[in-house]
């Protein structure tokens, strides 16, 4: 059974991104980058609502994606993509499929078949009802050295208590901080 990880990048204040969809503020550098590649290696799939999916596809395919950080553009180009959205009319990122309904059934389908995880970036309303379903197995959460003042919290729409259980952490030299969590059953 494969599980659904949730992976973001967030502040200390909990935002996952600032105004107007603002990431330029994530602490990333060659440690990251080379985590960001292993992680990548142990997906098959990947799961975004539709802000997300817009923003990921207007970069990663793109000559300046390509050139910034080829590995990793390769591994987004490559791996298959659902993108979760009502509102989206195509999807025309290479391997990606768009579902516009039974969001639930679907993510639950592909949590039953065999394969590699599936993860979630970004897309905090897919997330939120994901995690009000219980369909999020880890929560993967990378604290970056900064209090943002204002933004997207990560968890805006989660409105239940849910405990969680510390699998483990991970430290990186530039002040990030790897959190891992399953939820407590």
């Amino acid at each position: 059974m494969r599980k659904i990880v949730l992976f973001n990048l967030i502040t200390l204040d909990g935002y996952f991104e600032g105004a107007n969809a603002d990431i330029s503020w994530h602490n990333v550098d060659q440690e990251f980058n080379d985590f960001a590649i292993a992680q990548l290696r142990t997906v098959d799939m990947l799961l975004f609502g539709s802000k997300t999916y817009q923003l990921m596809a207007a970069y990663w395919p793109t000559e300046d994606g390509i050139k910034d950080n080829p590995v990793i553009a390769e591994l987004m180009n490559e791996l298959d993509k659902i993108v979760f959205s009502k509102s989206l009319g195509k999807a025309e990122w290479d391997h990606t499929r768009l579902i516009s309904e039974n969001l639930l059934d679907e993510v639950k389908k592909l949590k039953s078949l065999p394969g590699k995880d599936v993860f979630i970036f970004g897309s905090a309303d897919l997330s939120s009802t994901l995690i009000q379903h219980d369909l999020i197995d880890e929560f993967r959460i990378m604290i970056n050295p900064l209090i943002l003042g204002n933004g997207t919290p990560m968890f805006k729409n989660v409105t239940a208590k849910i405990d969680l259980q510390l699998l483990k952490t991970k430290v990186f030299g530039n002040g990030n901080v790897l959190l891992n969590y399953i939820p407590k059953k």
